[in-house]
This record gives C-alpha cells, sequence and structure tokens, in this order.
C-alpha cells in the first residue's frame, strides 16, 4: 500500500510525532509512505517527498512540521472543482492508494468532502492548539500550548510586581476559549477573557481595584484573541480574509489595556504571545498523543476504513465519521470557568469581616 500524509493549516506541535508514527505503522505493514508539500498546496501540484523511517524516527522532537504547511482551499470557488480536480489527478499519477490529511476544521473540512461527493480514500488526524474539534477530548498541540503561555506570564508577572503594573496578556484560541481559560487558571489570572462568556469590563475593572486596596501591587488579565467586547464585538487586525472566509483576529488586549488604564488608573500594559504559542517542540503529553493517534490514523488505512478521523475519548483512541467530526465549533466547557470564578470574586467593601 502507498499511502500519502500532508498536513494543512497553521503549523502545531506534535505533527511530526504524527508523521513519524503513521511512517513506522505503514512501514511495518509493508506499505510507503510519501509526503505531500505545504498540505493541499503540495496536493495540488503534485508535490511531495518520500517519507521513510530512518528519514522520520528522529522527528518526534521538533516543532511545527517536516512537511509544510499552507491554508489551501481546493474548494475556495464552491461553483469551479478545477482545483479539486487536480487533486485527484496528483493522486492518480501517484499511484496513491489512500491520504491520511492532519489538520483542523478546514483541512478536515475539505477531507470530508472529497470522501463524501467522490470516496476518495482518505484518513483525518485532528489538529489544532485551540482544542476546539468536535468528536474528541483533546488535540495534541494544546498541551503545548497551554504550557508556552503558562512559562510566558510567569516570566511577566515578576516584572508587572516590579513595576506595580498590570498586564494584559493576549492568547490565541479564536473562538473557543479553552487556551485563555486553563492558562489563566494555571497562572492565578485576576481575570480571564473567552469568547463564550460576556466580558463585563466594570467587573474586571472592580476586581483589579480590590486587590489592589487589599494590598497586591501586580494584576494579571488573560483574554482570549476572540473575546467579545461590549458594543465592538470582536476585534481584529483587518478586513482580509483567508482561503476558508476567516478575518485575522487580533488587538484585543491592547484595547482592554487602554481600557483598564483610564478607569482603574493603574498602569497597564499589552503583551500579544502570538505564534510563539504554537513554536517549539511539542510537551510529552502531545508526543504520546500524536504518535497514538498517527498509529490509529495508519491501522484505519491499512484496514481501509476510509472517511474516518481518530480521536481521543478519556484515555481511548477511537474513530468517527469525518462529517461528524467537522462544521461544529467545540467551545469551551463552561464548567472550567465556573471553576476559575471562585478566583474572580471580590469584596466591595475592603473592611468587611465575614
Amino acid at each position: 500500500m502507498k499511502v500519502a500524509l500532508l498536513t494543512g493549516g497553521g503549523d502545531c506541535p506534535g505533527l511530526n510525532p504524527v508523521i513519524r508514527a503513521v511512517v513506522r505503522t505503514i512501514h511495518n505493514a509493508g506499505g510507503k509512505s510519501i509526503g505531500m508539500l505545504e498540505g493541499w498546496r503540495g496536493a495540488i501540484e503534485g508535490n511531495f517527498t518520500d517519507l521513510r523511517v530512518q528519514d522520520t524516527d528522529e522527528i518526534i522532537a521538533r516543532g511545527g512540521t517536516i512537511l509544510g504547511s499552507s491554508r489551501t482551499n481546493p474548494y475556495k470557488d464552491p461553483d469551479d472543482p478545477e482545483l479539486a480536480d487536480r487533486l485527484i489527478k496528483t493522486f492518480d499519477e501517484l499511484d496513491v492508494d489512500a491520504l491520511i490529511a492532519i489538520g483542523g476544521d478546514d483541512t478536515l473540512g475539505v477531507a470530508s468532502r472529497l470522501y463524501s461527493e467522490r470516496k476518495f480514500p482518505v484518513v483525518g488526524v485532528p489538529k489544532t492548539i485551540d482544542n476546539d474539534l468536535s468528536c474528541t477530548d483533546f488535540t495534541f498541540g494544546f498541551d503545548t500550548s497551554i504550557n508556552i503561555v503558562m512559562e510566558s506570564v510567569d516570566r511577566l508577572r515578576t516584572t508587572a510586581e516590579s513595576h506595580r503594573r498590570v498586564m494584559v496578556i493576549e492568547t490565541m484560541g479564536r473562538h473557543a476559549g479553552w487556551i485563555a481559560c486553563f492558562a489563566g487558571i494555571a497562572t492565578a489570572a485576576d481575570f480571564i477573557l473567552v469568547p463564550e462568556v460576556e466580558v463585563d469590563i466594570d467587573e474586571m475593572c472592580n476586581i483589579l481595584k480590590a486587590r489592589r486596596a487589599e494590598g497586591k501591587s501586580y494584576g494579571l488579565i488573560i483574554a482570549s484573541e476572540g473575546a467579545k467586547l461590549p458594543q465592538s464585538g470582536m476585534v481584529t487586525q483587518d478586513a482580509e480574509v483567508d482561503d476558508f472566509g476567516h478575518v485575522k483576529l487580533g488587538g484585543i488586549g491592547d484595547t482592554l489595556a487602554e481600557v483598564i488604564e483610564e478607569r482603574t488608573g493603574i498602569e497597564t500594559r499589552a503583551v500579544t504571545l502570538g505564534h510563539l504559542q504554537r513554536g517549539g517542540p511539542p510537551s510529552a503529553y502531545d508526543r504520546v498523543l500524536g504518535t497514538r493517534l498517527g498509529i490509529n490514523a495508519a491501522r484505519l488505512v491499512l484496514n481501509r476504513q476510509y472517511g474516518r478521523m481518530v480521536a481521543l475519548r478519556g484515555m481511548g483512541i477511537v474513530d468517527a465519521p469525518l462529517s461528524e467530526a467537522v462544521g461544529t465549533l467545540r467551545t469551551l466547557d463552561l464548567e472550567f470557568m465556573r471553576e476559575a470564578g471562585e478566583f474572580f470574586k471580590y469584596d466591595a467593601d475592603p473592611n468587611h469581616t465575614p
């Protein structure tokens, strides 16, 4: 069996462990693996590289993806199937038996459509630091990301304390608040803003003022890039969209810093962590999860169980139809915010004794 792999969308710690595991599993079964370069773009243009065990055995510790990635969308124009036709032709010419597509909602959405419309032999592996894919409890890359945020905030804490400032840390996450919430809990943030909960500017500022009155000399605010501000909604960088119709989010941290300083009188600075959150080597958890998902994706291909995606459920690896895994955003479970909220309560009368 000859199996192709591709990685699409944003890079993510854990992609290389998946590639390594697929190549090894296919090799053990007597098959061959090739990698399409730069996601769906490579699949359309026929750009690929051979993937051998000896070339991939040590990539488990590398971040990003050795195959490269892009946000190319074969279905960018829904009325023009030309790119999808070229993609199918590429795999026919390469004599590929099946494809393993590793990506998020956009990449797997293309894979699902190829299977449903053309019965293309494809299996999906869920990837995103945002942890917002349906049918899986967690995605690889998420654990590495929140640890990067945690380490960054721990460093920012010392400068915030030294200068008696409030620091607003803007995280990734788009429309799901998993990164901001988990990082906020892990860093003892004074307030967390996520897309799933209406932002209460007054409450946030009151908490900061109350903490200052109680003797805390600094403050930490964790804000998801997709959190919606009253009246203005999400903050975007510009009006441009990518091939999948997504706007570029970013800027809520700077906006919040101005509001906080104006309302509280406390000097405030903003830091946008940006692409730091998905760079560097994957954590041990993400290396193990990526490896397990890669092995089981390869097994689906070997058993010719196409149109499915591997997923983590509890401690086990299962599979689900691609059609069920895409299209529905998996937003933050608000129980985590309710638990985090125990630390956001404040006493309006600091002299009050319970």
